[in-house]
């Protein structure tokens, strides 16, 4: 039977957070939502906030929320490097509303001294923890 896998590789600055063989991989590109699978041309593009599914086989399925970074793909396997990666079981669901709630609160405030950009990637960011825990 022919091999119908990939090496992945996910990191985070702090810690490798996944390294197996895969059959296909989706990511959150900054100019889109995009697939890999086996045999996919090299590449290389930066990640936006969502969600990464890591197909290992037919069954077997794993989602992780991200919040950016690069993605490598090379003929040797696909790399990617993330700002932070977190396994849909292990999120905090309680914190990501709170983080949520304060977001929308200081985004409503609109104080004159509020940093937008980062409130506004903060609300993101909860968002897609929210919604990659409910996925499960």
């Amino acid at each position: 039977m022919l091999d119908r896998s990939f090496h992945l590789e996910i990191r985070t600055p702090e810690q490798l957070i996944y390294e197996g063989d895969v059959t296909s991989l989706h990511a959150p590109g900054v100019e889109g939502n995009f697939q890999i699978l086996i045999g996919h041309i090299p590449f290389l593009t930066a990640l936006d906030v969502g969600e990464i599914r890591i197909r290992e086989s037919s069954e077997t399925s794993q989602l992780m929320a991200t919040s950016g970074g690069v993605f490598e793909v090379l003929r040797t396997g696909v790399t990617v490097l993330v700002e932070t990666a977190e396994w849909a079981s292990e999120i905090d669901v309680e914190r990501a509303e709170s983080a949520l709630a304060r977001a929308q609160t200081q985004l409503k405030a609109n104080a004159p001294d509020l940093n937008r950009p980062r409130a506004e990637a903060a609300l993101a960011r909860a968002q897609n923890r929210i919604k990659v825990a409910s996925n499960l």
